[in-house]
């Protein structure tokens, strides 16, 4: 039985392609914890997950210091037992996005290992759904956008073959956003999705005022319009509008899935597994969803989520972010307007190395041996 005998810890901080605005913050960096396992046959398998610019050093140091050294002599197969373990661990610092983000990479690393190992792409071993999903994108949406650029995009997508785009929303006044989407709507027609994302800008009372001033515009779904730990709220929302309010990308536990989909607080999930803490909470809280007749669209993270939405029944959509172009060599593969699940045995993701090892941050660069 192979036992895990080496882990490397690297950092890289990437910068957007594009400027990217929400109704309160500005993304401007991407901190990149990066996991490499290795166990005693030379098998590997690497994980990642993300910041969008602060915390990166702490999870490296949670990793360094905490986590990783657990895991020497373990049996990788294990990947259950080792996450409850890596869990029990931090219980003192858990819920939260720091300990989510660093077992989130130990744990995708594990995974890419296993089906390294089993010569399985991980959207086969994970499930085996389907072998594309269609794409909406998300990067000619952002806030800063003035009206014509979002036309454009959204034009240009839906001739690419895109199903939908997203368009963040927020403005200072409601009749803003009414505008802006207006224009999208008027130029894409009927047929083609339009998404929106409040960032959780909003109180209750607003976003069901604005929720009633967009109705007409037949929406896909409003994003977060609230702070991610107002279930109250966002049952209130839900029962106010037509609309389908979608929620995930800032929990970080299936119990408060769990909470959503109980109280009727949502109508889509969009569990992120990097701030989930890796494909074994995502793939649960995706089955759950499955059985309260939830369809499951993940955030960001789009060379991962391709292979965790094609491996569910009820994944429907990834988002179009393209964030690791410099990282790697072969891309995220698209045709007709759909992202294609990976042949490559393992989770997908083709580690251009020499370009990882060049822009890791050589301060937070360890390896952890027996």
């Amino acid at each position: 039985m192979a036992k895990i005998e080496k882990i490397e810890l690297r950092m890289v901080d990437l910068v957007p392609k594009v400027k990217r605005t929400d109704a309160i913050q500005s993304f401007v960096s991407q901190e990149t914890p990066i996991v490499t396992i290795t166990d005693s046959d030379g098998a590997v398998g690497t994980g990642y997950s993300y910041t969008i610019g602060t915390g990166g050093s702490s999870v490296m140091r949670l990793l360094s210091d905490h986590l990783t050294p657990r895991l020497i002599g373990r049996d990788p197969d294990m990947i259950e037992a080792i996450w409850h373990d890596l869990e029990f661990a931090t219980h003192a610092t858990t819920i939260g996005a720091i300990t989510a983000i660093a077992i989130a990479a130990i744990d995708t690393a594990l995974w890419d290992l296993r089906a390294k190992k089993q010569n399985l792409p991980l959207w086969k071993l994970a499930g085996g759904a389907k072998d594309r999903c269609p794409l909406y994108t998300t990067e000619g949406g952002w806030l800063h956008i003035e009206t014509q650029a979002l036309v454009d995009d959204a034009l240009a997508a839906k001739a690419r073959g895109f199903r939908g785009s997203k368009v963040k929303i927020g403005r200072p006044h409601g009749s803003e956003d009414l505008a802006r989407l207006s224009a999208v709507r008027k130029a894409v027609g009927d047929g083609y999705e339009i998404m929106t994302d409040a960032n959780q800008g909003f109180s209750v009372d607003e976003a069901i005022r604005r929720a009633s001033k967009l109705r007409e515009l037949d929406l896909a779904w409003i994003e977060e319009p609230l702070p991610a730990d107002d279930i109250d709220g966002h049952v209130r929302l839900s029962n106010s509008t037509p609309t389908p309010i979608a929620i995930g990308e800032s929990l970080y536990s299936i119990r408060h899935f769990r909470e959503y989909m109980q109280k009727g607080a949502c109508s889509i999930v969009q569990v992120d597994v990097g701030r989930i803490g890796g494909i074994t909470p995502w793939l649960k809280i995706a089955h759950a969803a499955e059985a309260f007749d939830i369809p499951v669209c993940p955030h960001f993270l789009m060379e991962l989520h391709v292979s965790l939405t094609c491996a569910v029944q009820n994944g429907r959509y990834v988002e179009y972010i393209p964030q690791l172009d410099e990282l790697t060599g072969k891309r995220m593969r698209i045709e007709d307007g759909h992202a294609l699940a990976p042949d490559e045995p393992g989770i997908g993701i083709d580690w251009d190395w020499d370009a990882v090892k060049a822009m890791s941050i050589a301060e937070f660069t360890t390896a952890i041996t027996k």
